[in-house]
């Protein structure tokens, strides 16, 4: 039976957690060797568990999360996100479950002006740059600290971008902090400076599926998003900021998500399925709002996003077809995960009305998203 609990902006309902009858546990922060990279760089683990069982596992190269391990309603424990098999299929697979940047979605027209000076960036077909292009933030090594306190663990990942780098002009020093809360939550800090005038998107691709296996058409969804922002047959913005009302992309109310997927609409067609960027009702004002519910009727597994970003893009696996395998073998088909997104628009640097991504000397660009896990009891 499906999941309906109804999200509002006033009330973020949280669904009762379910542990599996084990003793309680200190919170930790393990480190542990990952392999290393083609070109010979040492690659770290980094198991960030809870004092309620709760863990994630997180990689130094690409600040990659391979697992988030949380229980279902009869406590089984299970990894909720999509895994690939090892390192060398991670640096096959740019933006896989990674960290993005420094510009998260899509920039077109081969770059951006910023007060008069123009910036190309590395593009591919008609002119489009993704997820901050082949040097983007999913392909670095990050230097990790981790830490323990008060019944939560986590794992700090640094990296300075060089001046130019990627074709983005400033020197830009950036941390990400990944937290697991005892509450089992798994909270990104975001946090970066520039020493000159920048355009910044970041964010997490993480692929999460509740059941731990199969496709997440079963689920339901539900977006805290009254808008949307049309996209063309490239799957670049087209300015609009229009309402998600008549469309299959009214994700207000909880709906199965296959069926969303599978909907006779245009902005689905230019999609070949979901991927698309929500305005979060309330977003991007400074606190954490409400922005999407994910919840698997069969387990009971739910997932609550919250963010401080204005905007979400949702991304049902469309392009999957069997090549990506799990650790175990498995092929990963279309519709094995849904990303959850949260971050600034795509294509905000060419479209003025957007909200702004500039980040200036002197300023701190400052983001927080929390992911909520939990488990619906059986209706």
């Amino acid at each position: 039976m499906a999941v309906t609990v109804t999200l509002t902006r006033a009330t973020f309902v949280s669904t009762a957690l379910v542990f599996a009858a084990t003793p309680a546990l200190a919170a930790t922060a393990a480190r542990a060797p990952y392999g290393a990279t083609a070109a010979g760089a040492p690659v770290e683990v980094f198991t960030l568990t809870n004092d309620r069982g709760m863990n994630v596992k997180v990689l130094s190269y690409g600040g990659v999360i391979t697992q988030v391990n949380v229980p279902d309603r009869k406590g089984e424990v299970r990894n909720v996100v999509l895994e690939l098999a090892d390192l060398k299929a991670y640096e096959a697979r740019a933006n896989f479950s990674s960290l993005l940047g420094r510009y998260a979605n899509r920039i077109s027209n081969g770059g951006f002006t910023l007060d008069g000076v123009r910036h190309d960036l590395p593009s591919g077909a008609e002119g489009v740059s993704s997820h901050g292009g082949p040097t983007g933030f999913s392909t670095r090594l990050w230097t990790a600290t981790p830490f323990q306190r008060r019944g939560e663990a986590g794992v700090t990942l640094a990296y300075t971008a060089a001046d130019g780098e990627g074709g983005y002009p400033g020197t830009l020093k950036v941390a990400v902090t990944y937290t697991v809360t005892r509450k089992n939550v798994l909270r990104i800090d975001y946090r970066a400076t520039t020493d000159k005038p920048t355009v910044i998107n970041l964010s997490h691709h993480v692929y999460f599926n509740l059941a731990g296996g199969g496709t997440v058409y079963d689920h339901t969804i539900q977006a805290l998003a009254s808008r949307f922002t049309p996209i063309d047959a490239r799957k670049l913005p087209t300015g609009e900021i229009a309402p998600v009302a008549g469309t299959a992309l009214d994700l207000r109310r909880p709906v199965r998500l296959g069926d969303r997927v599978a909907a006779d609409d245009p902005q689905i067609r230019f999609a070949n399925g979901l991927d698309h960027n929500f305005v979060v009702d309330g977003g991007g004002r400074g606190g954490l709002v409400p922005a999407v519910r994910l919840a698997d009727p069969a387990s009971g597994r739910t997932l609550e996003v919250a963010t401080t970003q204005p905007g979400v893009q949702l991304f049902a696996a469309n392009s999957f077809n069997g090549t990506l395998k799990t650790p175990d073998g498995r092929p990963l088909e279309k519709g094995a995960g849904l990303a959850i997104e949260t971050q600034h628009f795509a294509d905000s640097p060419n479209h003025p009305n957007f909200p702004t991504t500039v980040l200036r000397p002197g300023e701190t660009f400052s983001q927080t998203t929390e992911f909520r896990f939990g488990a619906a009891p059986q209706d």
